[in-house]
């Protein structure tokens, strides 16, 4: 540990980067990991020349969990809740790719309501993402009209979750084998209610910054990068879109019945901070129009697979038939075996390409579960972003990436 509190490592690379004959202004600064505009606990070390960022280093790691290794000790079904928790804005996303994953190892058919269901509800999910990103990031510019708009829908979201599962935010819902309960009374009057009215909302906050000149000002040009130097630090999602790259799992990689949806993939070509803006927010119209085509064609049947040694028994069974009694009895307390092989099941997040690489012995719990988080890649673009920029630049161009540090720790 240096002097001056930077750990001797980080310095040092800082130090590496420095230009020759630079002059007295020059300095190091720390950027977080208290700093409200770094979205959580980032920290960036900036060396500065003036207003001037000559380099920038991310330091990460702050909000470590170890949530990786706790597959490790829980059952299959229990480690659905650990899912929610790494991404904190997407838990539905996190529950689908795991639940996917665990089900490609069982060979589990999932009825076509589950599936459906299931892209509502994941949908629904990067709305609450999308909204949550878009208001703090007008924020952090300046733009406090916005905010407020965002988290008026973003609450309807939330009240929505609520229903279906008792939970604002770390809902669980998704369940290996389907969902965790049946849907609830009145959820198709409530879904409509809130996609009918949602796209003028969207309509509401293009009027506020679309065309700001405020807006424009602070994000057109700013934050750019190659396409080639996004795909070699292995970034994905709305940032790579925003360069003009039209990829997305969804489509490249259809699952839980995505196939059978029409919408389209937003690009953009400008590559700024600008661009992955107008990306979002036409990803915004496009996932109402998923949840829209869910609401009207949701298909009738079950809503969880018929697999009584993986799925738990309805209650009613349970109370009158001793098999669903002992069925019930072996899941709950050891949980239930999955044959021994890996598998990768990609899912396309709020943030870009989610990975769950998941390893089975044979057991009632996972022997590794390793995570292709899209924040942690994501990240990695930190310096070459910010390079060249002003200090208020830093903080537009973090904002357009949309990580969560979370995601990016776990």
């Amino acid at each position: 540990m240096s002097e001056s509190g930077v750990p001797g490592d980080v310095l040092a690379v800082v130090e590496d980067q420095q230009q020759p004959g630079t002059g007295p202004r020059q300095m190091v600064l720390n950027m977080g990991p208290q700093h409200p505009s770094t979205h959580g606990v980032l920290r960036l070390l900036l060396q500065l020349d003036g207003e001037n960022i000559v380099s920038c280093q991310p330091d990460i790691g702050y909000l470590h969990t170890g949530i990786e290794k706790e597959f490790e000790v829980k059952t299959y079904q229990q480690a659905v809740t650990l899912t929610d928790r790494v991404d904190y804005l997407a838990p539905l996303s996190n529950n689908l790719g795991y639940c996917l994953a665990v089900e490609k190892l069982l060979g589990l058919e999932i009825p076509p309501q589950a599936q459906w269901m299931r892209v509502m509800l994941t949908e629904l999910t990067r709305l609450n993402s999308h909204l949550v990103w878009l208001g703090t990031h007008a924020l952090d510019i300046g733009a406090m009209s916005v905010f407020l708009y965002c988290f008026r829908e973003r609450e309807d979201i939330l009240r929505l979750f609520e229903m279906f599962s008792g939970q604002r935010m770390m809902t669980s819902y998704f369940r290996i084998g389907g969902l965790a309960l049946e849907p609830p009374r009145g959820w198709h009057q409530r879904v409509k209610k809130f996609i009918d009215v949602f796209p003028s909302r969207v309509d509401e906050y293009e009027n506020l910054l679309t065309n700001n000149r405020i807006w424009i000002g602070r994000t057109r040009g700013i934050g750019y990068m190659s396409l080639e130097d996004m795909l070699d630090l292995g970034i994905t999602g709305p940032m790579l879109r925003g360069a003009g790259l039209k990829i997305d799992a969804r489509k490249d990689q259809p699952y839980s019945s995505y196939e059978k949806f029409d919408f389209e993939v937003p690009t953009r070509t400008e590559n700024d901070v600008y661009a992955r803006y107008q990306v979002r927010v036409e990803e915004m119209r496009q996932s109402a129009r998923i949840v829209r085509q869910a609401l009207e064609g949701m298909p009738g049947g079950p809503w969880k697979a018929d697999a009584p040694h993986v799925v738990l028994p309805d209650r009613e069974k349970m109370k009158t038939q001793m098999e669903a009694l002992i069925y019930h009895f072996k899941i709950v307390t050891e949980g239930f075996r999955v044959p021994e092989g890996e598998v990768y099941q990609v899912i396309e997040s709020p943030r870009g390409e989610l990975g769950f690489y998941v390893v089975s012995d044979g057991t009632s719990a996972p022997y590794r579960v390793h995570m292709r988080t899209p924040s942690f890649g994501n990240l990695q673009a930190t310096s070459k972003l910010v390079e060249g920029a002003l200090i208020a630049d830093v903080i537009a161009s973090i904002g357009s990436m949309d990580f969560v540090l979370g995601d990016t720790d776990r």
